[in-house]
């Protein structure tokens, strides 16, 4: 009870490259165990969006950089990439397996067929964009594979991105904690705010840029009809 009541205060109230390597301490090589089934949960669970994810990745990359650290950046990088991997993976399935079901009826106003053709389309159009670019959004990251899945995105094409946007997002954030985090580790909040906030840059152009093409093609149909 003591172990799981210092990995919830730890990960959800006090995260700090200070707590996670008390953590480390504490728990030993059960450490990897516990970072693994945090960061598939937080990719392949719609219920647990509120998992850290970009704060968790850089606080074990700042602790990796300690003197006599407990942790093996190597190590940690690849088995954090293959949690957020089949994270995204079994988020996929779970919505391509439910998908039909959640949006079966006609009459609702938020689940039904309409919604879903438009996830079609939209992925159709962004898919591979998007399994990237979310990876660095937190929220999104969460519930874009599962869209993908309702939407029934290619699964060749959406394997290929989550491979890509699981080895960019975890690499990125661990290795950027190793190298910035023990330096800054006294403005840890701050440098995550910072992270999120660059990262949603990606994201915000694609945004400005369909809103841009919107407004293109209706003023190219109003000059038509003119």
């Amino acid at each position: 009870m003591e172990l799981l009541k210092q990995i919830f205060d730890t990960l959800l109230f006090h995260l700090s490259p200070d707590k996670v390597s008390e953590l480390a301490t504490f728990v030993g090589p059960w450490l990897y165990v516990i970072l693994f089934v945090v960061i598939f949960c937080e990719t392949g669970l719609v219920a647990t969006p509120f998992l850290p994810g970009d704060s968790l990745l850089f606080a074990v990359g700042a602790v990796a950089g300690f003197e006599n650290s407990p942790i093996n950046l190597p190590l940690m990088t690849l088995l954090l990439f293959l949690a957020a991997v089949m994270g995204d993976g079994v988020n996929y399935a779970i919505g391509y397996r439910l998908g039909p079901k959640v949006f079966s009826r006609d009459d609702s106003r938020l689940l039904n067929k309409k919604h879903l053709l438009e996830a079609q389309r939209f992925y159709e159009r962004y898919g591979a964009k998007t399994i990237v670019l979310a990876r660095f959004a937190p929220i999104v990251r969460t519930f874009a594979p599962f869209v993908a899945g309702i939407g029934k995105m290619n699964y060749l094409k959406f394997a290929a991105y989550n491979v890509v946007g699981g080895a960019i997002w975890v690499s990125a954030v661990l290795w950027a904690g190793y190298v910035l985090g023990v330096r800054y580790k006294d403005n840890f909040k701050m440098i995550i705010y910072g992270i999120i906030v660059v990262s949603l840059l990606p994201i915000a152009f694609e945004v400005w840029k369909g809103w841009r093409a919107k407004r293109a093609e209706a003023a190219s149909d109003a000059n038509i009809v003119g």
